[in-house]
């Protein structure tokens, strides 16, 4: 009976988990549309993206720019 509630438990926890990886996703498509943009239009993107202004490949700043307005939210 007793292992029957812990095991009842152990999936609730992965919740919230969900929320923010479909953040993180939505968010990081969106600033790699505008990188991307920005990057075949000559533009120097990384200034419009908080957080990217440091980094050197396209990938990196965009990353990092996600994680950056991620903890903001939080």
């Amino acid at each position: 009976m007793a292992q029957a509630h812990i095991n009842q438990h152990t999936g609730d926890f992965s919740k919230p988990l969900e929320g923010l990886h479909l953040v993180f996703i939505v968010l990081f498509a969106a600033f790699l549309v505008l990188a991307l943009c920005g990057q075949l239009l000559t533009w120097n993107w990384r200034t419009w993206l908080p957080g990217a202004e440091g980094a050197g490949s396209l990938w990196h700043g965009v990353k990092s720019a996600v994680y950056t307005v991620i903890s903001h939210l939080s």
